[in-house]
């Protein structure tokens, strides 16, 4: 058994306790502080995992992390939560004074009380009646695109997609159009572009600085952190004009936003300001970020890739003849070889690569006896490209996802939305996202190219979420 209470019995094999675990030699004091590089973490402790194994240690300062990679330990840890294993303490801390405690960095009863709301407001039926919007909005990105394309300009290709996944986030789960795909002025994605990078780099900190003394780049953070406020302020005023105007909103609300809005005014509601603020901000860094990522990668590898890339444009383009996009929202399940990308893009490419854990009690796990407060890095990456669960492992090969026993195997052991009771709540919406994004491009163009600064493959970035560097996308339009 993978994970196990303080109640082994006897017959048991005996755990190994932290101290007897190995891992990479550091300095009195410091650990392996000075060998960390922030931005490519995720690939140094993947390296050591090679090194050192399944389940290994190593310490920033006083902080010590166990490190742990079986598909089966890791699954059996995540669906351990929210009981034995929580969000870190200081990220819970750190979220908080950024402004976003919502249900992302949350424990206890907090988590309990707001996960319902989140969940009902991006479950497949409300995905599914959000459908003409996210059509809508797929419109007006590929003008966007074809403009770049007719001009043969270079398109930012993280940037245009955050445009894109910040109004379907808005739309959906606020029940605002702020149109930043069609806009030319400054647009909020300016400020959510700086938190997660900030929120990472003070989670990994030695000492925790801010605390005490900011420097410039803190004071600019904090300029950012006030135009979110005051643009979350506007969502939630408006929802609660929604509300004064239609008062059956507050029974049957139309959204996340109207739904937290009506319980955080219901007479003994222990929904808080801080919920209502705090989740919206964290939908609209989740919703900006993890599936952008997720999409640029599936285009760069596309690209790289002719024999899928010309199988998912004949499936797309059979299915959706001269519509240009999905005309009704039951045609995305009919983009099943598109999905299977989507599914090979996030095992190689997982913008969530690493997802830490605290130990709530003590317990055991992977062999290892874990006491209370140990803080437990699961790698989510390395058994997904291991040739023990996948042939030929490093290859991007979507027809390994479609129907099939190894398929549904496979899941198991990629998990890019997680597992267990904390499993992400906007899954269904990010692969309709990307389902829409994939059938609008190769539907109505032919990628010239995708490139990176130098040529060459592209780079991975961690700063909370992992991201490729800088990757610039040249569209044909169809037939040209």
């Amino acid at each position: 058994m993978a994970l196990a209470d303080n109640t082994t019995t006897s017959t048991a094999a005996p755990a190994r306790r932290i101290a007897d675990l190995p891992g990479p030699r550091g300095l009195p004091l410091l650990g392996n502080a000075l060998q960390i590089e922030r931005d490519r973490l995720h690939q140094q402790v993947e390296a050591w995992a090679r090194e050192y194994g399944e389940a290994y240690r190593f310490r920033i300062t006083s902080r010590e992390f166990v490190v742990m990679s079986n598909p089966e330990t890791l699954a059996a840890i995540l669906r351990a939560r929210p009981d034995t294993f929580e969000r870190t303490s200081r990220l819970n801390q750190t979220a908080q004074a950024l402004g976003f405690g919502g249900l992302f960095s949350s424990n206890g009863d907090t988590w309990r009380r707001q996960r319902p709301m989140v969940l009902s407001g991006l479950d497949p039926t409300h995905i599914k009646a959000f459908f003409p919007t996210l059509q809508k909005v797929t419109d007006r990105f590929a003008r966007r695109w074809q403009r770049a394309a007719q001009a043969g300009t270079a398109i930012d290709l993280q940037a245009d997609l955050m445009r894109y996944t910040v109004d379907v986030t808005a739309g959906l789960a606020f029940g605002t159009d702020i149109n930043t795909i069609e806009s030319d002025q400054e647009v909020i994605q300016t400020h959510l572009d700086k938190i997660l990078p900030a929120l990472f780099k003070r989670l990994l900190a030695p000492v925790q600085y801010w605390h005490y003394v900011k420097l410039p780049a803190d004071r600019a953070l904090d300029r950012h952190l006030q135009a979110l406020r005051e643009a979350v302020d506007g969502f939630i005023g408006a929802a609660r004009q929604r509300l004064a105007e239609q008062p059956a909103l507050r029974e049957h609300p139309s959204n996340l936003i109207e739904a937290m809005v009506a319980a955080r005014e219901r007479e003994g509601s222990a929904v808080t300001d801080g919920d209502v603020s705090g989740n919206v901000l964290t939908m609209l860094l989740a919703g900006e970020d993890t599936t952008a990522n997720t999409l640029a990668w599936m285009i760069w590898l596309l690209h790289r890739h002719p024999e899928a890339a010309r199988r998912a444009t004949e499936e797309v383009r059979g299915l959706l003849g001269s519509a240009g996009q999905p005309l009704h929202h039951e045609q995305l399940r009919e983009l099943d070889f598109v999905e299977a990308c989507a599914h090979e893009t996030m095992r190689l490419k997982p913008v969530a690569p690493l997802n830490i854990q605290q130990v709530v009690r003590d317990t055991e796990a992977g062999g290892v006896a874990l006491p209370a407060g140990t803080m437990v890095m699961c790698l989510m990456r390395p058994a997904a490209v291991d040739e023990k669960h996948f042939p030929d492992a490093q290859a991007f090969k979507p027809e390994r996802w479609l129907a099939g026993p190894s398929a549904t195997s496979s899941k198991r052991v990629a998990m890019p939305f997680g597992a267990g009771p904390r499993i992400c709540p906007g899954r269904y919406l990010a692969l309709a996202e990307m389902k829409m994004v994939i059938a609008m491009l190769l539907a109505h163009f032919d990628i010239a190219a995708v490139d990176t600064p130098d040529g060459g493959e592209a780079r991975e970035r961690l700063a909370l979420t992992m991201s490729p560097v800088d990757l610039r996308l040249r569209l044909k339009p169809r037939g040209g």
